[in-house]
């Protein structure tokens, strides 16, 4: 079996799913405890690396999105599909699951 070699570039979403680069995850609480990564939360925060076309409409053209690549957005939660390419980490899902544009 040939081993396959994933990148940014290489990978375009499609539909209305966009593919989001996860932002560093808090090391210490507000207090200055420095937390181990077991009780590290889930960054919700990321910045959009790309953008699928849209969702289709009923008469079948497309519905453009309301984001772009670069933009910082809060996502839910446990939204979409975590994934690792090499020491980054990364999340796919569907443009319903963004919250808000951060500024």
């Amino acid at each position: 079996m040939a081993a396959i070699t994933l990148g940014v570039a290489t990978l375009s979403p499609l539909g209305d799913r966009v593919f989001i680069k996860v932002g560093a995850s808090e090391e210490k609480t507000a207090g200055g405890i420095l937390l181990p990564d077991v009780a590290k939360e889930k960054p919700q925060i990321g910045e959009i690396v790309a953008v699928g076309p849209g969702k289709r409409n009923d008469d079948g053209s497309r519905q453009t999105p309301d984001i772009k690549v670069g933009d910082r957005v809060l996502y839910s939660k446990y939204a979409g599909t975590d994934i690792k390419l090499g020491t980054e980490e990364y999340v796919l899902l569907s443009e319903k699951d963004i919250l808000a544009i951060v500024a």
